[in-house]
């Protein structure tokens, strides 16, 4: 029996995904989780050999989620499930340690091949997503700008900014500048948008 944590913040989502993957013979979810931080606790409790993460949950990403799980628990094979296919998602998934990369509204047989197929040590990338993310090229924004971004997303001030990250408030505005220019944005406001849909942040 393969054994499988199940993380998304969408309670009717999460319900749904379990039923229909224990209608395969050889899938049980043994372990959920409706949180990013609660990821790593359900691993340690539950050993599971598969992880099926939301991309965005409150608490942490499941980006982060995953590294958190790739450091920590090796073994665990882990599937990023997202509503959103953006070809920069895909990039980061591979980097903290993905092993298949699939849109939600794949069908459900498609998840639970994926599942097996992980475990004979394969990768699984959504096809479409794929493509678009070797025509999209990787992000131009270095971490610390994807981190200004990010603090400037909720509409923090650059000293608001820089007092959160350890910057001088003149450090944040040449950051913040290059990231605009980077994303061929107009203003902050359109940078963060930019960077979002095209998975960046």
């Amino acid at each position: 029996m393969i054994r499988l944590l199940l993380a998304e913040d969408q309670s009717m989502v999460r319900e749904a995904l379990a039923a229909l993957l224990s209608l395969e013979a050889d899938l049980e979810v043994v372990a959920q989780a409706a949180r990013g931080d609660e990821v790593l606790p359900a691993a340690r409790a539950h050993p599971v050999d598969v992880a099926l993460l939301d991309i965005e949950m409150p608490g942490l990403s499941g980006l982060d989620a995953a590294a958190a799980l790739r450091a920590e628990l090796p073994g665990v094979k882990i599937v990023i499930l997202t509503t959103f296919g953006r070809p920069g998602y895909l990039r980061r998934a591979m980097e903290s340690g993905a092993d298949a990369f699939l849109v939600k509204d794949a069908p459900a047989a498609r998840l639970a091949d994926a599942v097996r197929r992980v475990l004979r040590g394969e990768r699984v990338i959504d096809p479409v997503l794929a493509a678009a993310a070797l025509a999209d090229g990787a992000s131009p924004l270095t971490e610390r700008e994807r981190e200004v971004l990010r603090t400037a997303a909720d509409g923090a001030t650059n000293a608001e900014i820089a007092g959160a990250l350890h910057l001088s408030q003149g450090t944040v505005r040449n950051y913040l500048s290059t990231a605009i220019q980077k994303t061929g944005a107009r203003n902050r406001a359109e940078a963060v948008r930019t960077a979002r849909d095209k998975g960046w942040l």
